[in-house]
């Protein structure tokens, strides 16, 4: 292998240790005598070992030294001259903002999962909702989203439009933070298949209904505004 790249994480099956290695510690075990490595390529704000003391110019240094080179990537300004970061994607999500964060990442944002079993109320009120656990996902904010699902059938994904809760449920007692989804116009057994729920648009934050009926009218405008949103946002390929 010619070359290998740095990974943004400095943990490495070479260091045995549960104490944080100096940054230099860290070069000469895991870099050199572990990895070989012979080209790393960081980000401009990476950093590593003991007290992130690790700095790309700390790093450069360190290839001098044992004979590999160093390339820094510069930040990414957008037309604004706000620079790209993962940080601010995450705190865009967090607040809702599912076009910026978009726009930033050059893709919806989506959550990928098993669809597990539900209380299956949805369908008891003509909605029926396939559930995704959200493992350790990043939480959005909580509410109502025109989103995409991708159901993978083998090496192919086939994308429904949709409209999903994101939230507790406070309408029916809910305890737990769910995703659950509604495709449009499907029809068939997804208990146990891979989706990928690609989020478009937020319609609206979650809120408690006076009983069933007002929640399943609800349900009914909301599913007509995801189809509005998702037909005026239709992805070119």
């Amino acid at each position: 292998m010619p070359w290998r790249a740095l990974a943004s994480s400095c943990s490495s099956p070479f260091i045995s240790t549960s104490i944080s290695p100096s940054a230099e510690s860290f070069v000469e075990d895991a870099l050199v005598q572990g990895l070989g490595v012979r080209q790393v390529v960081v980000g401009y704000d990476f950093v590593f070992g003991n007290r992130r003391r690790g700095t790309p110019e700390l790093l450069k240094a360190e290839g001098q030294k044992h004979g590999f080179g160093v390339e820094v990537v510069a930040p990414v300004a957008g037309p604004g001259g706000t620079v790209y970061s993962s940080t601010q994607i995450r705190e865009l999500l967090v607040a809702g903002h599912l076009k910026e964060a978009e726009k930033l990442l050059g893709r919806p944002w989506e959550i990928e999962g098993r669809v597990e079993t539900g209380d299956k109320l949805g369908r008891t009120i003509g909605f029926p909702t396939a559930n995704i656990a959200l493992a350790d996902y990043l939480r959005p904010a909580a509410g109502v989203y025109a989103v995409r699902v991708g159901v993978e059938q083998g090496a192919a994904t086939t994308w429904h439009d949709g409209a999903a809760n994101l939230g507790w449920r406070p309408t029916v007692g809910g305890t737990d933070l769910r995703l659950e989804a509604h495709l449009f116009d499907f029809s068939g057994d997804l208990y146990g298949q891979h989706l990928r729920v690609a989020f478009i648009e937020r319609l609206r934050p979650e809120q408690r209904f006076g009983g069933l009926d007002a929640l399943k009218a609800q349900i009914a405008e909301d599913c007509r505004q995801a189809r509005a949103v998702l037909a005026a946002n239709r992805p070119s390929n």
